[in-house]
């Protein structure tokens, strides 16, 4: 049949939940930075229930994040934790790829900010420096605007890494053909031709959005993909700033069964990477793994 790579599923909301301490305006980064060792439990449990990616706890990681809680001194640490976390866990493993992650560099799903593009270059360039070549793929995750994504494209030039560059696009949760800053998908897939990254993906938009608007990658002529997210909704209040993942909610409908069925229609339309975000955790990818491989699709 097909070869396709499985992602993991959340690493900062599984890291939340793990940790001992709340939910804080530094996410992940905090239970990382208190319980390091929760890192590599979280990356080797998705190992084990068949993924072929860590992605590194470095979504967060960003200077003005830590700027804010008077931590900017540890963005090399982090970052380095983070990554030898993933390393480690993928060694123990004996086989599969890291994924260095990139998040929006002031706020998610928060499109409106636009980040500045010469800051964004700067900002992005220097985290994928400090990943190294420990990392295999650099994974820019929720991608919210034309602009943003444009910083990304820069920031990653800018790096002169010799890692594919992997982009999760993140579309309207009631439009699946737009982003989130209300521009046309489509639009968004003519930049991809432009740049052409090694992959495009669709990420942590609800699964029924992303279903509605994966169709539209087909035209960029990229390997395409998916991984969802599993909140009912983006909340005002964790828009605003300095909020905390305490300000969203899981849907409890999306079991680990129900959220394959909309994997398995992903790949039935060319997807060929795959997995979970936020509130999609290691049950919900030994489900997917398990259709997979029952489908005749080989995991690479």
């Amino acid at each position: 049949m097909t070869n396709i790579t499985l992602l993991d599923g959340s690493i900062g909301q599984e890291l939340v939940k793990r940790g001992s301490g709340a939910a804080t305006p530094l996410w992940s980064t905090s239970v990382m930075m208190d319980e390091p060792e929760l890192v590599r439990e979280v990356h080797a449990d998705y190992f084990a229930a068949g993924s072929t990616i860590a992605t590194t706890n470095t979504y967060a990681v960003h200077r003005n994040r830590l700027e804010r809680e008077g931590v900017e001194d540890q963005l090399g640490p982090l970052t380095h934790t983070a990554v030898d976390q993933a390393v480690a866990a993928r060694d123990a493993h004996g086989k599969g790829r890291v994924a260095g992650a990139l998040g929006p560099l002031l706020a998610s799903f928060r499109p409106d900010l636009m980040p500045d593009v010469g800051l964004a270059t700067e900002r992005f360039a220097e985290i994928i420096t400090l990943m190294g070549n420990q990392i295999d793929l650099v994974l820019a995750e929720t991608v919210s605007s034309l602009q943003e994504a444009e910083g990304v494209f820069q920031g990653y030039a800018a790096s002169g890494t010799d890692k594919p560059l992997w982009i999760g696009l993140s579309v309207d949760d009631t439009d699946g053909t737009m982003l989130r800053s209300g521009e046309p998908l489509e639009v968004a897939v003519s930049m991809m031709a432009h740049y052409k990254p090694a992959a495009v993906l669709l990420n942590c938009s609800m699964p029924e959005a992303i279903t509605r608007g994966l169709p539209i990658l087909t035209d960029c002529g990229l390997p395409f993909g998916a991984y969802a997210n599993g909140f009912t909704m983006i909340t005002d209040d964790f828009k605003k700033d300095a909020a905390t993942v305490a300000s969203l909610n899981a849907r409890t409908d999306l079991t680990p069964a129900l959220y394959a069925d909309h994997v398995m229609k992903w790949v039935g339309a060319g997807a060929t990477i795959v997995g979970g975000c936020c509130e999609v955790g290691p049950a919900h990818i030994s489900e997917i793994a398990r259709r997979l491989t029952d489908a005749g699709h080989t995991i690479v």
